[in-house]
């Protein structure tokens, strides 16, 4: 079976280095590792919102414990990001992807909302590039267009080695620059 990115992919998949490889296999997959989260303060109610709805995290952090853990069920494939601060605190942000077509995909963050991405290799490294936030109303997708919101959304994930890779997610608005990153190095296992 091929795996969600491997069908976004098509072809391009075999340029991915083993490690992003690894990282979106099919099946259940178990990435571990470190995030830098940073926001500035003026976000932090809308964060604090979009928790609520299961969207993102709501506190920062530098090199804060990660686990992501993938499993496929159906069409879906499930993320749940487990993030342990250094006080003992754990916040848990899940979302389930969906193949929207092409080189899409679709992430949702509870069954209403999604994120729909288009996919691409560039120079070995995997880019996500934000095409438009979705809500889904029995089987309609309604667009909603991502500066309505929080603002574009990138995310650019790049080979270490054979099993470590680095990510780099970003929303940037266009009135109040970047609100939202988390980057960090995980080994795939």
């Amino acid at each position: 079976m091929n795996s969600l990115m491997q069908c976004a992919l098509g072809a391009d998949w075999d340029k991915l280095p083993a490690a992003l490889q690894a990282h979106h296999r099919f099946g259940t997959t178990r990435d571990s590792g470190h995030l830098d989260i940073e926001y500035p303060r003026f976000i932090q109610p809308c964060l604090s919102l979009l928790r609520v709805i299961g969207a993102l995290v709501d506190r920062g952090g530098r090199h804060v414990s990660t686990l992501v853990e993938k499993s496929v069920v159906g069409d879906r494939q499930y993320w749940r990001r487990t993030i342990t601060y250094p006080d003992g605190r754990v916040l848990t942000f899940d979302s389930f992807w969906v193949v929207a077509g092409g080189n899409q995909i679709i992430e949702f963050v509870n069954p209403l909302l999604g994120l729909q991405m288009a996919a691409r290799v560039v120079g070995g490294q995997l880019h996500y590039c934000g095409v438009r936030f979705v809500v889904k109303l029995g089987p309609l997708l309604l667009p909603i267009p991502e500066w309505l919101l929080l603002g574009r959304t990138s995310i650019v994930e790049e080979a270490v080695d054979a099993t470590h890779f680095v990510m780099d997610f970003r929303l940037t608005h266009p009135l109040f620059g970047q609100v939202f990153r988390y980057s960090g190095e995980f080994e795939a296992a």
